[in-house]
């Protein structure tokens, strides 16, 4: 682990991690995370989960360069499948897409009855996360956007119950997040200016196209996109006009 050093995109997973608990980080690369789980959070054990040869060797030797095999358990395996039923209290799942991340939690649904917490890093796509969360009994507690090497990042923490809180607008906020549309930070903005520029773009090509079923289905979806970004900004709108 160079310098031991984590990055903030894990950091800010990693203090969501309960102490105590005994958790699975799926596709735990070189097994940063669990190392630190272990060193500064106080956790029982790690299932560090990888499915690529690579990563997987990697997390290893970083297990075992750090002593720490009899408390990190690396193992091979495509998502949940490297979790034994009531194994774990706690998932953590970081750096992928959206639909990844929602599909590795709908295969392996059954592997999430005892756990009380999930953990989640979509690179892109956080609202089909939430959604996943919310059609599936989780309830969203708290949420961070970030900005670390020029890429902005979502992390989405969930607890089982009321999957309805703390949602009002739906729709509107599983695309923003209710907790980050609250915090309204200069990330959460920077990242929804560069959206409603692109929503913008594409709107605009799809207008010089033919019309067709999914050009009509695109092009409605974009307009309400734009316009609850004007509706979220309205005041940061006003204040450029």
């Amino acid at each position: 682990m160079t310098n031991n050093k984590l990055s903030q995109r894990l950091t800010t997973v990693l203090k969501y991690i309960p102490k105590d608990c005994i958790f699975a980080d799926i596709g735990s690369d070189h097994a940063y995370l669990p190392i630190h789980a272990i060193k500064t959070r106080a956790v029982k054990g790690v299932i560090a989960g990888e499915v690529a040869d690579g990563p997987f060797e990697a997390a290893k030797q970083n297990v075992k360069e750090h002593l720490l095999q009899h408390v990190i358990e690396v193992r091979k395996g495509d998502g949940l499948t490297v979790v034994k039923d009531s194994e774990v209290d706690c998932i953590t799942i970081a750096g992928m897409g959206g639909p990844l991340i929602a599909s590795i939690l709908e295969a392996g649904k059954e592997k999430l009855l005892s756990v009380e917490r999930l953990i989640l890093q979509p690179n892109v796509a956080a609202q089909i996360v939430r959604k996943w969360l919310m059609s599936n009994g989780w309830q969203l507690v708290a949420e961070e956007i970030l900005e670390e090497d020029g890429h902005i990042y979502e992390v989405l923490v969930a607890d089982k119950g009321n999957p309805y809180v703390p949602y009002n607008d739906t729709e509107k906020e599983l695309l923003f997040g209710p907790y980050l549309l609250q915090q309204n930070n200069s990330v959460f903005r920077k990242k929804w200016q560069r959206e409603y520029t692109n929503w913008r773009q594409i709107l605009k090509q799809i207008s010089k196209g033919t019309e067709t079923s999914e050009i009509k289905r695109k092009r409605a979806e974009l307009t309400e996109y734009i316009n609850w970004y004007l509706e979220v900004f309205a005041n940061e709108n006003s204040e450029r006009s």
